[in-house]
């Protein structure tokens, strides 16, 4: 679904990718982890076509993204932050974003009764809380059928019941046979969804693997447990 080869990417002196080479298979959920500055945001970005490598390459679905932005129409993106006017109101961003995408094929009414969003509709932005804007976040980004789903941080915000709704949602996306890229700081989510999980340290693939996997690469009990001895021996 996604092939990454030898992605190489500076800004300025600082080099924040050092030759990734990824292959992602379609159908899953893949959790992309790493401590801050490895390099995560800038490969998801990359993906995204937000930001452009210094060298390398990246084909989705088979097909090279350098000078393609037809490809964006089949990924669905959660920024961890999603700037949108603030004097718009609910129903108003949603369909605006319909029409951005030309899509006829949404669900948006579904989803807006899974997150019991319709108290929201005709308030502003700008009047809602953190976690109702997170709810709105994952309507726009749900709403659409593209195969491969970019999710940063989805769980920012979200009390319980959304999370366990969100969790339910991802899962059944996974059984439509669509591909899903997760970051997460919240490592318990990561373990109830993940697959497979990318880690990165310092500008290049540490692991890529199972869960399982990891426990028994690092000698440790639990995933807590591996993910502390990696980011150990990286700052020792």
């Amino acid at each position: 679904m996604i092939e990454v080869k030898d992605l190489h990417k500076k800004f300025g002196k600082n080099e924040v990718l050092k030759g990734i080479d990824l292959n992602i298979e379609r159908g899953g959920i893949f959790s992309v982890l790493g401590p801050n500055g490895s390099g995560k945001t800038t490969l998801i970005k990359c993906i995204l076509g937000m930001v452009l490598p210094d060298s390398g390459a990246i084909s989705v679905d088979g097909k090279p993204l350098k000078n393609n932005f037809k490809y964006r129409n089949e990924i669905d993106y959660l920024p961890q932050i999603a700037n949108f006017p603030g004097n718009l109101k609910v129903n108003e961003l949603i369909a605006m974003i319909k029409d951005l995408r030309d899509s006829k094929a949404t669900k948006d009414e579904e989803l807006i009764e899974l997150f019991k969003l319709q108290p929201f509709l005709n308030k502003k932005l700008a009047n809602l809380s953190g976690g109702t804007k997170q709810k709105v976040n994952l309507v726009l980004t749900f709403m659409f059928d593209s195969p491969l789903i970019i999710l940063d941080e989805p769980t920012s915000g979200l009390d319980p019941i959304s999370h366990l709704r969100l969790k339910n949602l991802i899962f059944s996306e996974r059984e439509k046979g669509k591909t899903i890229l997760v970051t997460s700081h919240i490592l318990s989510f990561v373990e109830e969804i993940a697959d497979e999980i990318v880690f990165l340290l310092e500008g290049k693939i540490y692991f890529k693997g199972t869960i399982t996997e990891l426990k028994t690469k690092t000698e440790q009990p639990d995933f807590e447990h591996a993910i502390a001895s990696i980011l150990s021996s990286s700052y020792a």
